[in-house]
């Protein structure tokens, strides 16, 4: 649902604004659509993004590349840093393998925000499959100039 067509920018809600947000840097996200993500969720400060690890994601293991996994969980990152109609880009990520990512297998990485301070935020992301953890990563984003929505001033 594109939420921004749909409501003036003095009826939506939190949630609504970063639906709106996600949709607009949806659009222009051909890295994450290229592998295959779906963005699941989104809330203030909040995203859920899947894919499923396919042949050419594996690596002489046999296992998922672990700079897929990196991946998912910075764009879930991104997802949850952009989510308040400011524009953030990452200034650091770190990320902790756990167990290995097999072919075939959804990953799920759950982005959310700890701290958001000035133009500074740090985000934690859970990346799992099933029940089972793969990796935990953690994101410091940093505001930039413009916005999502830039015939509203609206932020949440």
């Amino acid at each position: 649902m594109n939420v921004k067509a749909t409501l003036s920018p003095e009826d939506m809600t939190q949630e609504d604004l970063a639906r709106a947000c996600a949709d607009a840097m949806w659009k222009e996200d051909d890295a994450s659509k290229g592998l295959g993500m779906e963005l699941v969720e989104i809330k203030p400060g909040q995203a859920v993004m899947a894919m499923t690890i396919l042949p050419h994601m594996v690596n002489g293991q046999r296992i998922c590349h672990g700079g897929y996994i990196f991946t998912l969980a910075d764009s879930a990152f991104a997802f949850a840093c952009n989510s308040r109609n400011d524009r953030a880009v990452a200034a650091q990520g770190n990320v902790t393998f756990i167990r290995p990512g097999k072919l075939g297998d959804r990953l799920v990485a759950t982005a959310r925000e700890i701290s958001r301070s000035g133009r500074s935020g740090i985000y934690d992301v859970r990346v799992t499959a099933g029940d089972s953890v793969i990796a935990e990563f953690r994101g410091h984003s940093r505001v930039i100039q413009g916005s999502w929505l830039p015939d509203t001033d609206i932020k949440a």
